[in-house]
C-alpha cells in the first residue's frame, strides 16, 4: 500500500500537459497514489492548457522536449497563465543551457525522464513547499552566469559549473583512486560509459591526463584527498 506524502497540500490540484496520453496516465497514477494530489485536467498542448481553468490549478506538470526551441514559448505561455500556481517540467533533454533558460523564464523545477520516480516525487514535494528543484549543475551554471565578474576572476568556477552531476560523481571516485572498472560497478554503469565520462571531464576541466585530474579535483574540492 502506498504511503501518501505529507509534504504537499492535501488538496493539491494538478494539470498535466503532454502529447503522450500513456505518459500522462502514468503521471496521474504517481500523483494520485504517491502524493495524494488531484489531477483536475489534462492537455496535449499548451494552447489546450491555457484554455483550461488555470486559476484553479496549483501545479502544472509539463512534459516537453526542450531540444525543440518552440518549447520555450509554451513554457512562457503557461507560466504567465498559471498566475500564482507553479510550473514543473519533465523532459528528456539533458541540455543544461535549455534547463537554465526555463529556470530564467520562471519554471520552479525540472526533472529529466531518465531519473527514477522517487526523484520526481521528491521534486514535486520541494516545489510545493516553495523551493526550486534543478540539478546541481544547472544551479551552478545559473550562479556562474549571475556573477559574471566573479567567474572572470575565477575561470575555474565556470569550468567546474559545466560538469554534470554524474561527471562530479565520477571525479569523486577517481579521487578515491578507483579504476574505471570499479567506478562502473559503484555507479551501476558500463566501463565504456565511465571512459566517456572521464574523457568529457578531462576536456571540460582542461587537464591532460588522469594524474592532473586527481590534482585538480583535490585542489578544487571535487574529491577528498587521501588522509
Amino acid at each position: 500500500m502506498s504511503v501518501l506524502s505529507k509534504r504537499v497540500p492535501a488538496a493539491l490540484r494538478v494539470l498535466l500537459v503532454g502529447k503522450q496520453a500513456i505518459l500522462r496516465e502514468g503521471l496521474r497514477l504517481v500523483l494520485e497514489t504517491r502524493l495524494g494530489a488531484t489531477v483536475v485536467g489534462e492537455a496535449s498542448t499548451s494552447e489546450e492548457a491555457v484554455a483550461a481553468a488555470l486559476p484553479n490549478v496549483d501545479l502544472i506538470l509539463l512534459d516537453t522536449d526542450l531540444d525543440d526551441p518552440s518549447s520555450f514559448e509554451a513554457v512562457a505561455r503557461l507560466i504567465t497563465a498559471v498566475g500564482r500556481g507553479k510550473l514543473m517540467i519533465l523532459t528528456g533533454s539533458v541540455d543544461q543551457q535549455a534547463h537554465c533558460h526555463v529556470m530564467r523564464l520562471g519554471a520552479m523545477g525540472l526533472v529529466v525522464k531518465e531519473r527514477p520516480t522517487e526523484v520526481l516525487v521528491k521534486a514535486i514535494e520541494k516545489v510545493c513547499s516553495g523551493e526550486v528543484w534543478f540539478d546541481r549543475s544547472t544551479m551552478a551554471r545559473m550562479l556562474a552566469g549571475m556573477s559574471g565578474s566573479a567567474a572572470a576572476e575565477d575561470p575555474e568556477a565556470a569550468r567546474i559549473a559545466t560538469l554534470t552531476d554524474r561527471e562530479r560523481e565520477v571525479v569523486a571516485l577517481v579521487g578515491e583512486g578507483l579504476k574505471n572498472r570499479y567506478i562502473a560497478e559503484r555507479l551501476f554503469i558500463s566501463e565504456i560509459t565511465v571512459r566517456h565520462h572521464v574523457t568529457s571531464i578531462v576536456s571540460k576541466l582542461g587537464v591532460s591526463d588522469r594524474l592532473e585530474l586527481l590534482i585538480y579535483a583535490y585542489r578544487h574540492k571535487l574529491a577528498k584527498p587521501p588522509i
